[in-house]
């Protein structure tokens, strides 16, 4: 099988994982619900929290799948630059407007968020792609979750003892107040997105630019499949060992943390490549759900985020989530049927742009 054909799995994986990432952030309470839709309170990890680095893995995938083909074309890497800064701008500038909706309230900045923090990660390893080989992507990984673990683990401040990791009272916390205002991270102080946790995910996204080179340095075959499930139980080990020293957290976005949810996401796609591509189990409607959320994944995030904005601005969302509790719905039922809900209503817009051929490229 050759790469030159659309791999399905990779739109179905990235597919389904923001259908869960819409799940989770949209429940009809955020108090009531179950408990593998909510995430971590600090160290450990839920079902909820593999669905954030899943598609950071993805994006690092789909950017080697990308431009590999565009590299192979000798298109110039300066035009190829100018569209990575392009499509960075616009995911960042998007992320950042979505904070202050309905009211546009600027007196208030917010810098952070999932869509900017995956700007950010697709403009650094977009580059790191087009101008660096296998070897030093590696490097580069193996550099940055080794410094974030020591910096987080080693290193003193005047404000706590190497190694502390409480909520806000930890390295990448502390250096995020080094260049910005306790005021920008809200009433916490910090924020789950700031400046020095990007640095992981960054490494995050290496990860699947490295499982994504992968499929394009041979023939997919059973042997790439064995491969990406080697390395993805190879990575589990490694974070699950690391977790005792180092624990696994996604607020901060730990070392322990990249490792072991990139070899969950090594795995996955392993098992999506062999269900979709090669047994060609394409045709049931989990796999054409994921197909048709997949090719058009940013845009129905966003539109997830406007339609939650919109529900709630008119009450729609309070009568509904009221209406089920009153008929005798437990909470955290009815908190489930409204994020299903909301999965289903940017389901339905992202069918009518699948069906006019509409893809969405920011």
């Amino acid at each position: 099988m050759s790469t030159s054909t659309r791999l399905i799995s990779v739109d179905v994986f990235r597919g389904l994982t923001i259908a869960a990432m819409i799940l989770v952030n949209y429940p009809g309470s955020h108090q009531h619900n179950y408990a593998p839709l909510v995430h971590s309170h600090w160290n450990g990890i839920t079902p909820a929290d593999f669905i954030f680095p899943f598609f950071i893995f993805i994006v690092g995938v789909s950017i080697v799948l990308s431009f590999t083909k565009q590299l192979e074309a000798a298109k110039p890497r300066n035009e190829m630059v100018k569209k990575i800064l392009s499509r960075s701008f616009k995911i960042y500038t998007i992320g950042f407007f979505l904070h202050y909706l309905p009211h546009f309230d600027f007196n208030k900045i917010d810098l952070f968020g999932v869509l900017q923090r995956i700007a950010i990660v697709f403009l650094v390893c977009a580059l790191l792609f087009i101008y660096t080989n296998r070897k030093t992507q590696l490097a580069v990984l193996g550099g940055i979750l080794l410094f974030y673990w020591i910096s987080m683990s080693f290193i003193s401040t005047p404000a706590f003892v190497a190694g502390t990791m409480e909520p806000g009272l930890n390295f990448a916390s502390w250096f995020d107040l080094l260049f910005l205002p306790a005021k920008m991270f809200g009433d916490k102080g910090w924020n789950a997105e700031g400046i020095f946790s990007t640095f992981p995910a960054i490494a995050s996204g290496i990860t699947g630019m490295l499982a994504g080179r992968l499929l394009v340095s041979r023939k997919i075959s059973e042997n790439t499949l064995i491969w990406l499930f080697t390395a993805g139980i190879l990575s589990i080990w490694a974070g699950s060992i690391w977790d005792w020293q180092f624990p696994i957290n996604k607020k901060v976005w730990t070392s322990s943390f990249v490792l072991y949810t990139s070899g969950w996401a090594s795995v996955v796609l392993a098992i999506s490549l062999w269900l979709f591509d090669f047994r060609k189990y394409a045709n049931n409607w989990i796999a054409r759900a994921g197909i048709i959320l997949g090719t058009n994944a940013i845009a129905v995030y966003v539109v997830a985020d406007l339609f939650e904005t919109l529900y709630k601005h008119t009450l729609i969302h309070d009568r509904v989530y009221q209406a089920l509790t009153d008929v005798g719905l437990t909470a955290p039922n009815a908190s489930l049927i409204w994020a299903t809900i909301s999965v289903s209503s940017c389901f339905l817009v992202a069918l009518i742009l699948y069906r006019k051929n509409i893809y969405i490229k920011l």
